[in-house]
């Protein structure tokens, strides 16, 4: 499958945001291991590019590899070359989508007013990041949907297991999880297994 028919079939991208990405490989089978297929890496942590690289040698087509918070094209070059199946942005980055467009790969651009996430669709963005998605809640993803109802919304920032499902019945085609899902205590101190269990959880409620 294409990154775009695995984002919109798993429903959850798992975002892998760490100071360093020693143990990507390691948080990358923990999620696998409770059903969480998709991730992406973002660019704020040392050797992102590194572990973008090393996952998708390590796990192959078991995963489904992203760079998240990429702000400029040469960014978006360089995660692709690195092997990044899918690129994120935080905010509206025309650039980057273009940069993703000339290589055929899937653009999930970010944005939050109803301008913002039409332009990101207009300039070519197949999914569109709703951030921070907290602020307005599951009732401004329908609210934004009732007049724009081709935008493919993915929710990011202060979703978890216990309000993944509202977003989901409120239109967005997938979510964005992050701390609640990949916790920087559990990295830091190889337990793993929580990483695991987290993924099993909101794969539960995502699926209910």
């Amino acid at each position: 499958m294409s990154a775009l028919q695995q984002v919109l079939s798993e429903k959850i991208i798992a975002i892998v945001r760490l100071d360093d990405y020693a143990s990507a490989v390691d948080v990358a089978r923990a999620l696998a291991a409770g059903g969480i297929r998709v991730l992406e890496f973002t660019l704020t942590g040392r050797g992102a590019l590194e572990a973008i690289a090393a996952t998708r040698l390590a796990l192959g087509d078991t995963v489904c590899v992203g760079a998240g918070t990429v702000l400029s094209a040469a960014d978006a070059h360089a995660t692709i070359a690195a092997g990044a199946q899918f690129v994120v942005t935080p905010a509206l980055r025309p650039t980057v989508i273009d940069a993703c467009t000339s290589h055929n790969v899937l653009a999930v651009c970010g944005g939050f007013t109803p301008t913002e996430l039409l332009q990101a669709h207009e300039c070519g963005a197949q999914l569109v990041k709703v951030f921070p998605a907290q602020a307005g809640g599951a009732r401004y993803l329908s609210d934004v949907l009732a007049p724009l109802p081709f935008l493919k919304l993915v929710p990011t920032g202060g979703i978890s297991a216990l309000n993944a499902q509202e977003y989901l019945a409120a239109g967005a085609v997938a979510v964005g999880i992050g701390g609640s899902l990949v916790s920087r205590k559990a990295v830091a101190t190889g337990a793993f297994d929580e990483i695991t269990k987290a993924a099993v959880h909101c794969r539960a409620a995502v699926s209910g």
